[in-house]
């Protein structure tokens, strides 16, 4: 990401005013980063990171892995990031042709056909409750073993089950607990993940 004097300036006052923590350097280039895009630090408590997130997500980011996110904003959000680095391919839910389905919304019957056709890519919920929830069936059912998946959708009724099932998936994780997230929260992450996995692998793929 290129960084301008009033980023700087901002990314400042996030650090003066979270003060001390106990996030890893890493950790905490996320949290900011989500702090940053939403003005909210609530956040600095909200975003759990499973033990291997990081590592299996840059990883598989330099990896090129596909890249699944369930709706366009999320699409949109990390493109530039992802072309002017490792160019994973990515793919959206919400515009992925399913045949008509009454028991899911059209983003969740799209996440659940690209899941089957990559297993083992990473997954971006921003915004999608019913593709999150359907995220964790296949993954309970063995039929998929995403490399990260990153949920962040916002709700009231039932997002806590969502990201607890995700929690309790045992896989590469990044949610927000509690009712608060949104397609900005996840593509925050993204970004701020994709910078952290470039200083790790990006001269290896300068060189190739």
């Amino acid at each position: 990401m290129e960084w301008h004097i009033s980023d700087a300036q901002s990314l400042s006052i996030i650090d003066r005013e979270v003060g001390k923590h106990s996030l890893t350097p890493a950790e905490y280039e996320l949290v900011r980063r989500v702090i940053y895009a939403t003005a909210d630090f609530d956040y600095k408590t909200l975003i759990r990171m499973s033990d291997t997130a990081l590592q299996s997500g840059a990883a598989a980011l330099a990896a090129r892995t596909t890249i699944i996110v369930d709706v366009p904003m999320v699409q949109v959000g990390i493109s530039r990031q992802i072309q002017a680095t490792f160019a994973n391919p990515i793919y959206c839910g919400m515009e992925t042709l399913t045949r008509p389905q009454k028991e899911k919304t059209a983003t969740a019957w799209g996440i659940e056909t690209l899941a089957k056709r990559y297993p083992e890519g990473i997954f971006v919920i921003g915004e999608s409750q019913t593709a999150l929830v359907t995220l964790a069936e296949l993954i309970e059912a063995e039929e998929i073993r995403p490399a990260l998946v990153i949920g962040t959708p916002a709700g009231f009724v039932g997002v806590d089950v969502a990201k607890q099932r995700l929690q309790d998936s045992l896989v590469p994780h990044i949610r927000t607990d509690g009712r608060k997230g949104s397609a900005v929260v996840a593509a925050a992450l993204v970004n701020g993940l994709v910078d952290l996995a470039w200083q790790a692998y990006g001269k290896e793929e300068v060189g190739r």
